[in-house]
């Protein structure tokens, strides 16, 4: 863990989050970074003293732990407004903000640029994203006058003419623009390889932070974008936690000026020998070599020239740094592990079979998030071992307006068990107070804002996420295999030139490798592993084995890494031993001692060489947890000599049974997540296995608390645990009920009363099906005796959350599937009063505003797009389900 984050975490101020249910000494300390954090994007960084103070208040009250500002382009009409980008006046802004944020006890992370990637006016051409330019200048037949050479396509840096295949470097030939070559007669081809430029300009940039992209792979360039930041700074470090950068999304930068030489001090031959072949679009394994070697030389110079120094910058500043890997032309779980909070993303939609849980074709993306790729990240923090690991969540989970709260759930789970543990939204934008509904929005975000119907429910989503990451973040990552990523048979590919590797190309990268396949077979059986690459080997420890996948292509050093380590007692399983040697240089010579290797781990004890690596794990004594059998997801960590278990029920059916975690415990507690309860389990022991009692419905989750040493039959005061064991007769609420609305719009329609329950957009006022907002719903029922051990609220349907009172004390809101609520304690025998707060989408409001022609959506760059990249237009919806349907039931539980 990184010295510097002790003294940045210390300063949090322990927070009362949760209800009283939750303060027993089985839940980990809250902190700001057990809360979620979100990106706030300010809008041509029109932001001023006053609203800063009041959105940061208001982000507070519904349980945000911190801010990732990130400034963007502007709204039309407020240009007077806008502020530049690292000025007097915006780095006073940034001020405020850090001020109040610590009034507040909340956090503040920064981007180092505007928009994406990074880049500015400090960056002039020969610092911006640079590619190579290869051309063909003519086929010789005769002895040729003096040629003029073309300067219009960039920065000559080679001329090598061709005559057979044997190649030779003329550029010495070229004087004053001119080639004077002499060459003998014959069909000499000559190849111009050129540094050119993509002229890509920031993307989404912020007034004041405009320019071209960064040349990230040249250390120069690099130091020259940052010293516009030393210069805005004058000295006053800014008082955030971290600097971050957002995905690598640097298009068509295949090269830097200095990328010749460095390519030879660091491969070993000269690239120009290559150059008829590397732009020819052959395939040979000739190619393929060349182009694995070009493209480790990208990784490396993208490590050592930006994230590393950047990196540095930010460690001299006593701050963190917060980075996006994905999409880069380099080894991810080198840039992710070089950072002080490695970042994924989840990108899209997941399918989960949770009956009831909304999933419309029309209003998701065509790609879904990917645990797999998830874990590129949170390996790299693992075996860095950085204590923080995070994502950037729910981008364009679904259409805009259309996203529900029970639809976050599932999603964020999957990243809590893929190894995140600091959720940050995406996202919320600043919005001034005087602009109407909806306000200012970012174009690709679900709507985290104050103008969403549902935002005083979101602090059911920010509670739960808290009490799981105050789990995730205590102890450490307890997972038992290393598995190495074969990289080089990757960058193995005649095909293209530099090989960003991105979350949305994972079907070409990575879907295909036995890699993904032994990962996702190890994982599904209950094994838990971390990823490792080439320069991790030999520098992590507490793993009891290392799995080879299946790979082609491997390194001597990294070979013999494995070999030392087999013999420092680890075991190494390899599914098939590695075929050859990745690059061109040296290539005999490396193959014979690749061989005699090979021949020598033959003999070591501790490496077994089989395709079934799950039962060469079964006779090493490396177990799985068989919970998995159920069903069940689950991550674990290591706290002293406690474990924790996040336990997820992501299938379409209850889990009710006794399921077994390895190691044999004297008490297991049992913590909800969803409202802060905790009792101590049922248990049953084995040999080597303790059996807990377990009910999932699906779509829940909950953790457990592993004790190996407590005193036998001693309780210390806990409660057991309230099983829903025996169901009896459920009581169904009747009606009439009074459904009044309020907070929401175009009009606030009059209240009406229901003899049942029905969506309140099919009801006869018509304003019904136009409204956005809160309806509430009250009633009251009779309990003749209260004398079941609980009571289970439960609602067929709730469009889309709910705030319940029961006998005027606070019940919780439902606000994820399955929509119950334990309600016993606010029950009492003969009348019962209830009230029920319901929120629907913003989906019908902005349906109304189009269908009408209202402006609302008036940006500069992007103005504001759907789902699919195109003109959002909202006027043709169907109207959104609202309200609650069906029944609303109480069922005793004894």
């Amino acid at each position: 863990m990184h010295p510097r984050f002790y003294r940045l975490a210390a300063i949090g101020l322990l927070l009362c989050a949760f209800k009283a249910t939750a303060q027993t000494p089985v839940w980990p300390s809250i902190k700001k970074e057990t809360k979620p954090w979100t990106r706030w994007w300010w809008m041509g960084s029109a932001v001023d003293s006053v609203g800063l103070t009041n959105a940061l208040n208001t982000y507070n009250e519904v349980g945000f732990g911190g801010v990732e500002i990130a400034p963007i382009y502007g709204a039309k009409g407020f240009e007077s407004k806008y502020v530049d980008f690292l000025s007097p006046q915006w780095m006073h802004l940034l001020d405020i903000t850090t001020t109040q944020a610590s009034r507040l006890h909340m956090g503040v992370d920064l981007t180092t640029g505007t928009g994406w990637p990074f880049g500015g006016p400090q960056i002039d051409l020969s610092h911006a994203a640079a590619k190579m330019e290869v051309k063909v200048l003519r086929q010789y037949i005769d002895l040729a006058l003096p040629e003029k050479i073309d300067t219009t396509i960039g920065t000559l840096q080679a001329l090598v003419a061709y005559k057979g295949l044997t190649p030779e470097p003329i550029l010495d030939k070229v004087k004053d623009g001119t080639l004077h070559w002499e060459h003998p007669a014959g069909n000499i081809s000559v190849y111009a390889l050129y540094s050119s430029h993509t002229k890509q300009k920031v993307k989404r940039a912020a007034p004041g932070g405009e320019g071209y992209t960064l040349d990230h792979l040249s250390r120069e360039a690099v130091q020259v974008y940052l010293h516009r930041f030393d210069t805005a700074f004058r000295g006053k470090v800014p008082a955030i936690r971290a600097f971050y950068n957002d995905s690598y999304e640097v298009y068509g930068a295949d090269w830097t000026p200095a990328f010749l030489p460095e390519f030879k001090r660091r491969r070993g031959y000269d690239l120009t020998q290559f150059i008829r072949e590397f732009s020819s679009g052959r395939i040979s394994d000739t190619i393929a070599r060349v182009k694995s070697d070009y493209r480790e030389t990208m990784a490396e110079l993208l490590l050592d020239n930006f994230t590393k120094p950047w990196t540095q910058w930010a460690h001299d500043y006593h701050r963190l740094t917060k980075n996006q890997a994905h999409g880069s032309p380099g080894n991810l779980i080198d840039l992710y592990a070089t950072v002080d909070i490695p970042e994924c993303e989840t990108f899209g939609s997941t399918y989960f079979p949770i009956p009831g849980l909304r999933r419309d074709s029309a209003d998701i993306r065509n790609v879904s998030p990917d645990p797999i790729m998830m874990q590129f990240a949170t390996s790299a923090g693992h075996i860095a071992g950085h204590p923080l690991i995070s994502s950037e969540t729910f981008t364009w989970l679904t259409e805009h307006f259309k996203t529900s709260l029970s639809q976050c759930k599932p999603e964020v789970e999957q990243a809590f068990l893929a190894g995140v543990n600091h959720v940050f939204y995406h996202g919320t934008t600043y919005s001034p107070k005087e602009v109407p509904f909806p306000g200012w929005l970012f174009y690709a975000s679900v709507n985290f804002v104050p103008a969403n119907s549902w935002w005083s429910h979101l602090p059911g989503l920010n509670e739960y996420i808290t009490r799981v990451q105050s789990v995730l973040q205590a102890g450490k990552p307890d997972n038992d295999l290393m598995v190495y990523w074969p990289v080089y048979d990757t960058w193995h590919d005649a095909e293209g030139m530099e090989m960003p590797l991105s979350v949305h190309h994972i079907d070409k990268w990575l879907y295909p490798t036995a890699f993904y396949k032994q990962v996702m077979g190890l994982q599904r059986a209950g094994f838990t592993l971390d990823f490792v690459s080439d320069n991790w080997i030999g520098k992590t420890s507490g793993y009891k084995a290392l799995i080879i996948p299946k790979a082609h292509l491997m390194p001597i050093a990294t070979l013999q890494k494995v070999i030392a380590l087999a013999r420092s007692g680890t075991t190494v399983i390899f599914e098939a031993l590695p075929e050859d040697v990745p690059g061109m240089n040296d290539l005999d010579a490396k193959r014979k001692e690749f061989q005699s290797l090979l021949g020598t781990l033959r003999g070591e004890k501790n490496i077994i060489i089989t395709a079934d690596v799950q039962g060469a794990l079964h006779q090493v004594g490396v177990r799985r947890e068989a919970l998995t059998d159920a069903g069940l997801k689950f991550i674990r960590r290591k706290d002293g000599k406690d474990t924790w278990y996040y336990l997820v029920n992501h299938t379409a059916g209850k889990i009710a049974s006794l399921i077994p975690v390895n190691h044999r415990l004297s008490r297991v507690f049992i913590l909800d997540p969803l409202r802060g309860d905790s009792g101590l389990a049922e248990i049953a022991q084995t040999d080597s296995t303790t059996l807990v009692k377990v009910e999932l419905a699906a779509g829940e989750s909950v953790i457990l608390k592993t004790i190996a040493d407590a005193p036998k039959n001693e309780k210390n005061g806990f409660p057991d645990w309230v099983y829903l064991n025996k169901a009896e007769t459920p009581i169904v609420l009747q009606g009439p009920w009074q459904l009044a609305f309020k907070d929401g719009g175009p009009f606030i329609p009059a209240a009406v009363r229901l003899d049942s329950l029905v969506d309140w957009t099919t009801l006869p006022d018509t304003t019904l099906r136009s409204f956005s907002g809160k309806g509430v719903y009250t009633g009251s029922f009779r309990l003749s005796a209260k004398k079941a051990k609980e009571y289970l609220l439960q609602f067929d349907q709730v469009h889309e959350s709910a705030h319940i009172w029961i006998n005027g004390k606070d019940a919780g809101i439902v606000w994820s599937i399955p929509y119950t609520l334990r309600i016993g304690k606010y029950l009492r025998a003969g009348r019962n009063e209830i009230r029920i707060e319901v929120a629907n989408l913003m989906a019908n409001h902005i349906r109304y505003m189009d269908q009408h022609h209202i402006p609302w959506r008036q940006y500069h760059e992007i103005n504001f797009v759907n789902i699919n990249y195109k003109d959002f237009d909202a006027a043709g919806w169907k109207v959104q389900a609202s309200g609650l349907l069906g029944k609303v039931s109480i069922t005793p539980y004894n």
